[in-house]
């Protein structure tokens, strides 16, 4: 049984016809939160993207990993759709976080962790963020 391809029909737009960013688009919106790194988070192939993965697993977030070393395509399309030209890029509820950096900033004053909460990618509770604003009658 052959599946038909249905035509994504789509808006006008300069470069939106890009059947790469129609692919990041998807992955984005599979996973709350996408990490795309060099190599995977067990055996990584760059010294950036090991610490990125580390940094995830760390704060006990669920998280996707694309491997952009087995997709040069994807990898090169994916510096137009972020316009960030390196890698890994994080990205939470389909918006760019941003590298490495931005990442180790963000975990040093927890604002990564609060983001991957509030994303629903880290859950347990420590009971923290209930009591903080007590609004509950």
């Amino acid at each position: 049984g052959g599946g038909g391809g249905g035509g994504g029909g789509g808006g006008g737009g300069a470069d939106d016809s890009n059947p790469v960013f129609d692919k990041i688009r998807g992955q984005l919106a599979a996973d709350t939160v996408v990490l795309y790194m060099k190599g995977s988070p067990d055996a990584p192939r760059c010294g950036f993207s090991r610490a990125a993965a580390l940094t995830l697993n760390m704060l006990g977030a669920e998280y996707n990993h694309v491997d952009v070393l087995e997709d040069f395509e994807l990898a090169q399309g994916l510096k137009q759709f972020s316009e960030w030209p390196t890698f890994p890029q994080l990205y939470v509820n389909k918006e760019l976080v941003g590298g490495w950096d931005i990442m180790n900033e963000l975990r040093q004053n927890g604002e990564l962790e609060q983001m991957l909460r509030a994303a629903g990618a880290i859950d347990g509770d420590d009971g923290a963020a209930e009591a903080a604003d007590g609004g509950k009658a």
